[in-house]
């Protein structure tokens, strides 16, 4: 085989191989950590806020399938502070978080 053969061999193998990716993230049926946020697609994780501390230190708001969880990062451990954190309009909690996303 000529060396422009084999180059042509192995760039159809990465376009076959992305087209199969797409297709598959396309259906649903491929799950990829580092793309959006899907909270609403099903997900069962998702990220409702992160608040900087300091440069190494935050507190993050996850939903957790149908519970709400606060978490404490740091470079070498994670904390629960609280769980489940109710969101319903009448906790204080949700009123606090509502009024400061206005």
């Amino acid at each position: 085989m000529q060396l422009t053969e084999q180059i042509g061999m192995v760039l159809l193998v990465f376009a076959l191989l992305g087209g199969l990716l797409w297709f598959s993230k396309k259906r649903g049926l491929a799950a990829f950590p580092m793309g959006a946020r899907r909270g609403a697609n099903g997900r069962r994780l998702e990220v409702l806020e992160r608040v900087p501390l300091t440069a190494q230190h935050a507190l993050h708001l996850v939903r957790v399938a149908d519970r709400t969880v606060l978490i404490a990062t740091a470079p070498s451990s994670c904390t629960l502070l609280d769980a489940p954190v109710a969101l319903d309009p009448s906790s204080s909690l949700s009123r606090d978080l509502l009024r400061s996303n206005q």
